[in-house]
């Protein structure tokens, strides 16, 4: 497991999770309505178990940092219906990752700030990336219009 500059397990290096098996998942979701997910404890860096994810219409939204490793597969695989990369300020987008993380008590505070630091200054390097992978940048209220259209 890759490692953070605090000795931590990395959560956001791409190495940190399965793309083969978020790929298998995602496609019996489009195509069974149901898959089979493990259920990730942040805090304590591990799988605790698994739960049934359930997309009746077989339709989903993937967000978060690893989702522009998987647009590519999804569009080639024919289950992509819209790649779309949410942004706002990247201090209010600081702020609201650090509120859930520390709601959720994801990792020490320290460690919070620091990863959300990182990820404030990045910020521009991961929205181009996104676009690069085809995502449409737009604001939230943007994000809701498009999804009730799809």
């Amino acid at each position: 497991m890759p490692q953070s500059s605090l000795g931590i397990i990395d959560w956001d290096h791409p190495e940190s999770w399965d793309k083969t098996a978020a790929m298998q998942a995602i496609t019996a979701l489009c195509h069974d309505g149901k898959a089979e997910v493990p259920d990730y404890h942040i805090a304590i860096s591990k799988r605790v178990g698994h739960a049934t994810l359930e997309a009746p219409e077989g339709r989903f939204v993937a967000e978060g940092l690893f989702a522009t490793q998987i647009i590519d597969e999804c569009r080639n695989a024919g289950i992509l219906d819209a790649a779309i990369c949410v942004s706002h300020h990247r201090f209010v987008t600081f702020g609201l990752r650090l509120g859930r993380d520390l709601r959720e008590g994801r990792k020490a505070p320290h460690v919070l700030v620091r990863r959300g630091w990182r990820l404030l200054r990045d910020e521009p390097t991961i929205i181009a990336d996104a676009v690069a992978h085809g995502c449409t940048p737009m604001t939230p209220r943007q994000a809701e219009r498009r999804l009730r259209t799809l």
